[in-house]
C-alpha cells in the first residue's frame, strides 16, 4: 500500500510544474524566475537521471522521468519568454 501511495505521489508532485508554466505563459514573462535557478535545478535533475534509470526502484524512476519531462518544459518556457521579441 505504501509503495502505491509513493508511486502516485511520484507522478503528482512534478505536476505542480504545470501551473508554473501556465502562469509564465499567461503573463508573457518569466522575469520573476531566475534563469540561474532554473538551469541549476535542471542540471541537477539531469545528473541524477542516469542513476534513477539504473535503479530498480519504480517510484524513484517514475518520479525522475515525470520530473525531467515537466521541468524541461519549465526551462524551455522560461528561456523562450526571455528571448527578445521584435516590437513594432
Amino acid at each position: 500500500m505504501l509503495r502505491k501511495i509513493a508511486l502516485i505521489a511520484s507522478i503528482i508532485l512534478p505536476l505542480w510544474n504545470i501551473p508554473l508554466i501556465y502562469r509564465m505563459i499567461k503573463r508573457g514573462s518569466s522575469k520573476d524566475i531566475s534563469l540561474y535557478w532554473v538551469f541549476g535545478v535542471w542540471i541537477c535533475f539531469l545528473l541524477m537521471f542516469p542513476a534513477a534509470m539504473s535503479s530498480p526502484d519504480m517510484v524513484w524512476k517514475t518520479f525522475n522521468i515525470t520530473n525531467m519531462v515537466l521541468f524541461s518544459a519549465v526551462v524551455i518556457t522560461a528561456v523562450i519568454l526571455r528571448m527578445p521579441r521584435n516590437k513594432k
